[in-house]
């Protein structure tokens, strides 16, 4: 049987609820300091959310939803600019204690640290976001806690490719089958899956709705003590909450 080694982490929506109430607001912002009369709404933004990364999203709002938008400039300028200009918003929202970590979250990634298991995160959002995210709801020493912080653009191809995922593999030295992986949307599962590492979802507002073929469990998320977590559809867990336990089993399941 393959031993868990290494856990590996998304970030948007996985280990926080950023998209509406961070990176939404974020890019509404950078909108308006821009004297752009755009408005992403809740129900926009759910159906931006099909693309994964911020620039790469600008561009489908333009091309699918705004396709009447004239600009005389260059438009590749005006879209590195307002995400860098998105960027600064969220760090600012995060920095401001506005977004907190997920139910069980950081419990977890304590006992998976207590039980010697490695932990790494591969995201589409930008590397000041993880930084900016970790350091306001961990710490600032956390980051040290991650062998390898896989984000942004350090990939040509963004989820649902396996880039970011095959990446971090190689960054960190683990073969896919002895890691586990925690993602949130359809778009992360066909990624982490393509990179043939087993997956859990933990799914959200945005996402319950989502094809999550390819995962060995879906919950709603982690769970505490005292906020039981409720599994969807897959491999049960022991209680009310995920235990490091739990993952050795679910992941002895996948072998």
């Amino acid at each position: 049987m393959t031993e868990l080694k290494a856990i590996i982490f998304d970030v948007d929506g996985t280990l926080a609820e950023t998209e509406r109430d961070g990176h939404r607001i974020a890019f509404n912002r950078a909108f308006s300091d821009a004297d752009l009369d755009w408005n992403w709404d809740e129900a926009l933004y759910g159906k931006l959310l099909a693309v994964t990364g911020g620039k790469e999203r600008i561009r489908y709002f333009l091309s699918n939803f705004h396709t009447d938008f004239d600009y005389d400039g260059d438009i590749e300028l005006l879209i590195v600019s307002l995400h860098a200009n998105k960027t600064k918003h969220y760090v600012s929202l995060l920095e401001s204690h506005a977004i907190t970590l997920r139910p069980g979250v950081e419990r977890l990634i304590n006992e998976v640290r207590k039980a010697g298991l490695r932990i790494s995160i591969a995201t589409t959002t930008t590397p000041a976001n993880v930084t900016a995210l970790v350091k306001s709801t961990l710490g600032e020493q956390a980051l040290a806690w991650f062998d390898c912080i896989a984000a942004g653009d350090i990939v040509p191809a963004k989820k649902p490719a396996p880039d970011i995922f095959d990446y971090c593999l190689e960054k960190i030295g683990i073969p896919a089958d002895e890691c586990l992986v925690f993602e949130d949307s359809a778009n992360g599962v066909l990624s982490s899956c393509g990179a043939n590492i087993p997956t859990v979802v933990t799914s959200n507002n945005y996402t319950q709705d989502d094809d999550f073929s390819g995962a060995i469990t879906v919950l709603d998320h982690l769970g505490e003590v005292d906020l039981p977590c409720q599994v969807i559809s897959g491999q049960a867990i022991a209680g009310n909450y995920v235990t490091v336990d739990d993952l050795k089993r679910i992941h002895a399941s996948a072998s």
